[in-house]
């Protein structure tokens, strides 16, 4: 059986959007010009800060954006602003550091914001450090590697990053569900999440946001509805029964994908992809809060690259 092909149909506009990621003016806009400076501590105690949270988001985003280390992203700001004759200061490499282990990113919202939205979850592992896969692969561990675990909620039908979370390897995908909904202010509807979702602290969080979880049971599942009298079981079980209906083999639990448009969830597969392909499989910081920083900032990054565009493929008929 051939593999089915597909084409973009909107390639002019998407080709002029790959173009615009790269543009400095894009990231360095007049907002974040004017805003550069602090303008005070907002009635906290001690010295108001130099630079306002803005400056150093921007300069983290070109940090992250050109893969700069702290010092060389420094350097390059101080040539931007002086390029534009500008005769604005630029926070030097410590004032980054020190910033980022409490700094806020909002994430932006452009395209599926105040509307009622399905949502896909995954997540991916990160590493801190370590040897690389090919030396591991050839000869085996010699040093200690560190990971992190970034978990993303994704609106299918957007492409947008609606939730993002870092957390240390340990922390199971189930328990890193309630963070995510509670950062999604739109209505949910369906949200579409793989076996390892298959948890009672998974169907809990998404039911209290008023969600309806489409999660596919573990192998050898059973209906638990007179041990386990909860709402969040009482709708894991009536999946299982649907699919024992449906035969309850390998099959069945193929067909009632199939029916419950599952495969939606592969879209948070693209996500993770597109993370990767644009900023690595690495974490450049050391601490945790400078990462959960780090990481944020690139979400960021990847909701404005979908604003200037996506593909918009067509299924090609023969």
């Amino acid at each position: 059986m051939s593999k089915q092909k597909y084409r973009i149909r909107n390639w002019a506009d998407y080709n002029k959007s790959l173009i615009n990621r790269g543009s400095i003016t894009f990231w360095i806009n007049e907002e974040s010009i004017k805003n550069w400076n602090s303008k005070g501590n907002n009635g906290k105690k001690g010295r108001p800060h130099t630079y306002s949270d803005l400056a150093i988001i921007c300069a983290l985003t070109i940090r992250a954006l050109y893969n700069l280390p702290l010092r060389a992203t420094e350097g390059f700001l101080i040539s931007i602003l002086q390029l534009l004759h500008l005769t604005l200061s630029t926070p030097n490499y410590s004032t980054l550091c020190r910033r980022s282990a409490n700094l806020k990113v909002p994430l932006p919202r452009f395209l599926s914001k105040n509307k009622p939205i399905h949502v896909v979850i995954d997540s991916t592992g990160l590493k801190v450090y370590g040897e690389g896969e090919w030396k591991v692969r050839q000869h085996g561990y010699t040093k200690k590697r560190t990971w992190r675990k970034l978990h993303l909620v994704i609106d299918p039908d957007t492409h947008e990053i609606v939730a993002q979370s870092l957390t240390t390897n340990g922390i199971k995908d189930e328990i890193a569900v309630e963070n995510l909904m509670t950062q999604i202010k739109e209505p949910i509807l369906d949200v579409y999440a793989d076996s390892q979702y298959d948890k009672r602290n998974a169907y809990r969080s998404i039911i209290l946001r008023g969600g309806r979880p489409i999660i596919p049971p573990q192998v050898r599942a059973r209906v638990q509805i007179k041990k386990n009298w909860t709402p969040e079981w009482v709708l894991r079980d009536k999946v299982v029964k649907e699919i024992e209906d449906l035969g309850g083999d390998a099959q069945a639990k193929k067909r009632w994908k199939i029916a419950s448009n599952y495969h939606r969830r592969s879209l948070a597969e693209t996500g993770m992809f597109r993370y990767k392909q644009a900023f690595g499989d690495r974490l450049r910081n050391r601490s945790v809060e400078n990462q959960k920083t780090e990481v944020a900032i690139k979400c960021t990054i990847l909701n404005k690259m979908t604003r200037l565009g996506m593909p918009k493929s067509e299924e090609l008929t023969a």
